[in-house]
């Protein structure tokens, strides 16, 4: 990475959950001033806790629906770039609730762009949405960003809405020169040491081993584009500058996903995942009926690479060995926060 990050004022929402902490921790190690907002963290353990204390960083619990609560944080936090990260993250759990789901992902999104349009000197916001943004009419053809949005459930179309919202604020507000550029990054899925959200993959491997017994999946033939959290990371960064440095020509919709040969199968990354974690319990469906989930998802991701110079850094063989090693660790006891860094500081050492 670039010394553009050095003394840079960031401001991160979501930082308690799993992609913002390690957003933190690498922006503290580029030697950005790092603002952060977001809920109490969602679990126990989480990345958060276990990567803390923070110094230097100034973290507040904020609720991105209490819309004059987050014009205050930025007003004090007076960021030049913003990451919005914070989202309820969670297929199923949007099912169970939609409401508080798009209470979340769109209110919380429109809060945050109303406060920065109000705030002098944020130069870019980068809006974290997802690769199920998209329309999936299942032809199992990479989806490409020109593709349409507006996936059927909940989570889904929240994170659609998010988009649309986006597009009218930058058309409404941030149209005029000198305004903050605003940017959707659309990530496929995301592993990585520190995840413990329920319902989600990893997580459901690393407590299936502890308690030694077979994991369950409800989607095994299900195809997503798996990448470790610090390759889409390193594309927000990368976006961000490019935004803040030199707009013009810059895409301010693009994918950030793994090659194709990092698209596996839910069943087969449980069984690769099980094998470097050195579980050996496997795996079985679970039994009754689940909500409609897509089945194929793979992106498209030459618009980055063409734009940026963004590709991925590691494969899915790296990206399962990197995440049960970290895992490994974890349950070893050993000292989580070094070992995050050191990671990151391995995965710097990739662009050389």
């Amino acid at each position: 990475m670039t010394n553009f990050w050095r003394g840079r004022r960031v401001l991160v929402t979501g930082h308690t959950g799993f992609k913002g902490a390690w957003l933190c921790l690498w922006l503290g190690r580029l030697g950005a001033k790092v603002s952060a907002l977001a809920l109490p963290p969602a679990t126990d353990p989480s990345l958060y806790q276990i990567a803390g204390p923070w110094p230097g960083q100034d973290h507040c619990i904020v609720d991105l629906r209490d819309a004059a609560a987050t014009a205050a944080a930025l007003e004090a936090a007076s960021p030049e770039i913003v990451f919005h990260l914070a989202a309820q993250s969670l297929v199923r759990a949007a099912y169970r609730d939609p409401l508080d789901t798009y209470a979340t992902n769109l209110m919380g999104t429109l809060n945050l762009l109303d406060a920065v349009r109000r705030t002098p000197g944020v130069r870019v916001v980068i809006v974290a949405t997802t690769d199920k943004v998209y329309e999936n009419l299942e032809s199992g053809r990479p989806f490409t960003e020109n593709d349409r949005i507006g996936s059927g459930d909940p989570y889904s179309n929240s994170k659609a809405c998010v988009e649309l919202a986006v597009t009218a604020f930058r058309s409404a507000f941030f149209a005029g020169r000198g305004s903050a550029a605003i940017a959707c990054a659309r990530a496929g899925n995301v592993l990585g040491g520190g995840d413990w959200a329920a319902e989600r993959l990893v997580p459901d491997l690393v407590r299936a081993a502890k308690a030694k017994r077979k994991v369950r999946l409800r989607y095994s033939d299900s195809i997503r584009p798996w990448q470790h959290v610090l390759d889409p990371l390193r594309g927000y960064l990368m976006l961000a500058e490019r935004l803040a440095t030199h707009t013009a020509g810059c895409p301010l919709v693009l994918n950030f996903g793994p090659t194709a040969a990092a698209t596996l199968s839910v069943a087969q990354l449980a069984e690769r995942f099980d094998a470097a974690f050195g579980a050996g319990t496997g795996w079985e469906r679970e039994p009754g009926d689940h909500p409609e989930e897509a089945r194929t998802l793979v992106l498209d991701s030459s618009l980055a690479r063409r734009s940026l110079g963004w590709r991925p850094r590691l494969d899915a063989d790296a990206t399962i060995v990197w995440t049960a090693a970290w895992y490994r660790y974890w349950r070893d006891g050993g000292s989580m926060r070094p070992f995050s860094l050191d990671q990151i500081a391995r995965f710097e050492a990739l662009d050389s």
